[in-house]
């Protein structure tokens, strides 16, 4: 029979450069640290290192057939752990650094197969934030790094939230404030002969189409024997404890209101807690709010969260994807 996993000290501290220098080393270690990007924080750990993952995905309680995502610091970089195919490379020159995630076939050692759940691919990222880049360039090598959440947990666009759902299971929390995008990186898969829209995310479809000159492919129907090809493609995920309602044109007794654009519907006043995505109806400060009044909702004793309706355009369509992983069955 296994051990109990001992309770690590986990540090919060300011992402300056001691701090930068401290969260290079843990991760080189073996150590697990939540780092910020522009889409939200990430739980980060040494790709190359099998047992570093184990530790991730158990921290996380995340099933090891969801891959990782490697994420490095420039397109040099990246080249070393993936093989860029032609689609590829055009869109990392085009959109790198940024909330953009590309699938290639992987170079051999440049990460664990843990880390790929055995598969032949790889999912590379250059995040866009510089405190995250810096981090990766003193490491010198791909780092995982998934949502610093729970896994199936509403991901994290603060330190605290990281704290709430991770304190006593990671070393370090690299604080830099709230992530300015917040919601997760789009997902294209470019190993075909046509790149895949495999998930919305904060690259807007249509930038990237425009940039391709031709429309994403949509991914193939998934079967239960299926394994991800990428993160976030589980049905259930992003969940706070309590049902979620989507397209609710009232609310119900008992619920607390997830609201866009400064919509009032019947039932407003009698609503557990209110969140407004965004007043003025802007779809950027929508998506960087979710998931901080997700939990919030999910905080204030509501027996579920009502959704109204919601435009689908831009980075609608991320919105929409969380939202409605957040209200599958569990």
């Amino acid at each position: 029979m296994n051990a109990p996993r001992q309770p690590r000290t986990t540090r919060l501290v300011p992402a300056d450069a001691p701090g930068i220098a401290r969260a290079a080393q843990l991760i080189a270690s073996g150590g697990l640290v939540a780092l910020p990007t522009e889409t939200v924080y990430g739980l980060a750990c040494d790709a190359t290192d099998p047992v570093a993952v184990a530790s991730l995905y158990e921290a996380k309680g995340r099933p090891t057939f969801n891959p990782l995502i490697a994420h490095v610091p420039d397109v040099d970089a990246a080249r070393q752990v993936g093989h860029l195919t032609a689609p590829a490379q055009m869109l990392a020159d085009r959109f790198w650094p940024g909330p953009l995630t590309l699938i290639v076939p992987a170079r051999e050692g440049a990460t664990c197969a843990l880390a790929r759940s055995g598969l032949s691919t790889v999912a590379i990222r250059v995040p866009g934030h510089e405190v995250a880049r810096a981090v990766l360039r003193a490491v010198g090598r791909a780092v995982a790094a998934p949502s610093a959440n729970r896994s199936g947990h509403v991901s994290p666009t603060t330190a605290g939230h990281v704290l709430a759902d991770l304190d006593g299971r990671i070393d370090l929390i690299l604080d830099a404030g709230p992530t300015p995008v917040g919601v997760e990186s789009t997902i294209i898969d470019c190993t075909g002969t046509r790149p895949v829209l495999l998930r919305p995310g904060g690259l807007p479809r249509e930038a990237i189409e425009a940039a391709l000159g031709a429309p994403l492919a949509s991914p193939a129907a998934p079967t239960a024997e299926t394994a991800p090809l990428a993160p976030g493609m589980l049905a259930s995920h992003y969940a706070p404890s309590v049902p979620v309602r989507l397209g609710a044109r009232e609310v119900r007794p008992g619920e607390a209101l997830l609201t866009f654009a400064a919509a009032r519907p019947p039932g407003f006043e009698q609503a557990k807690a209110c969140r407004d995505l965004s007043p003025s109806g802007d779809l950027v400060e929508a998506a960087a709010n979710l998931f901080a009044h997700l939990r919030d909702l999910d905080a204030s004793g509501a027996d579920s969260i009502a959704v109204v309706p919601l435009p689908r355009q831009g980075l609608g369509e991320a919105i929409a994807d969380r939202l409605g992983r957040a209200a599958a069955p569990r």
